[in-house]
């Protein structure tokens, strides 16, 4: 008798000390979510993002180019001459040479060629035809914007000259980002991207000494917002009228 009661007071007593160990254990909800979590790691930008996203900016350029068209020919005194010369600088500096000369030119367009395909070839030689052509066009506007004001005499040649760059440049990125850019990526492993990757961001701070990228969308920002663009609620447009 003696012994079932010692049995059943040890049975007893464990069953206390587990309950005991696992309130002990339970941690509040609240205690959690106060909890510090592990530092979170920045994704990293793969080389089909890093070159889609540099259109981003070469994109903005183009969109200060637009709005200033219409100025030159109704006003060209209005244009601020140094802020479209500041947007020549960074399309020339990060679009033609970095992008275009070290990434595309580089490494793009002759994987392009090698894959034995005429319309990816075609697309190779004239998107370089077209580069050619906007570093003709980007030297014009270097050199017309040099000085306080844009000259009435330059206005009109400008804005034209503006216009048909936009159009050249708004069809070759999106044939780039919608075709070329898809299928060169299509010859590497994910692993050989990752490589990739790291390798154009090696050129990018070889080049610019930091971060390339936001260092040109911070200039094309304080472009936009010496322009009076920055603001992107503007562009949004009127409700369309009843059908």
């Amino acid at each position: 008798m003696s012994f079932d009661q010692d049995r059943r007071n040890l049975l007893h007593n464990s069953a206390l000390v587990g309950m005991t160990l696992a309130a002990g254990a339970i941690v509040p909800l609240d205690a959690l979510a106060q909890a510090p979590k592990p530092e979170s790691q920045e994704p990293e930008v793969t080389a089909t993002e890093d070159l889609m996203r540099e259109h981003g900016v070469i994109r903005r350029a183009l969109l200060v180019y637009r709005e200033v068209s219409p100025k030159l020919r109704q006003n060209p005194a209005s244009v601020d001459a140094a802020a479209l010369r500041r947007t020549a600088q960074l399309f020339r500096n990060f679009g033609e040479d970095y992008h275009e000369r070290m990434l595309e030119e580089q490494h793009i367009f002759p994987t392009i060629r090698k894959m034995n395909n005429k319309e990816l070839t075609s697309y190779a030689d004239v998107l370089t035809a077209q580069h050619q052509r906007g570093r003709e066009i980007t030297d014009y506007i270097l050199a017309v914007s040099n000085g306080s004001k844009i000259s009435s005499a330059h206005a009109e040649p400008l804005a034209g000259v503006l216009e048909s760059f936009v159009l050249m440049y708004e069809n070759h990125a999106a044939r780039e980002d919608t075709i070329v850019f898809p299928a060169w990526k299509t010859n590497f492993s994910n692993k050989q991207l990752d490589e990739i990757s790291d390798q154009f961001e090696d050129i990018e701070r070889k080049m610019f000494g930091k971060d390339g990228f936001e260092d040109a969308e911070h200039k094309i920002g304080q472009i936009e917002a010496t322009l009076g663009f920055a603001d992107l609620a503007q562009f949004t447009p009127s409700p369309p009228p009843r059908p």
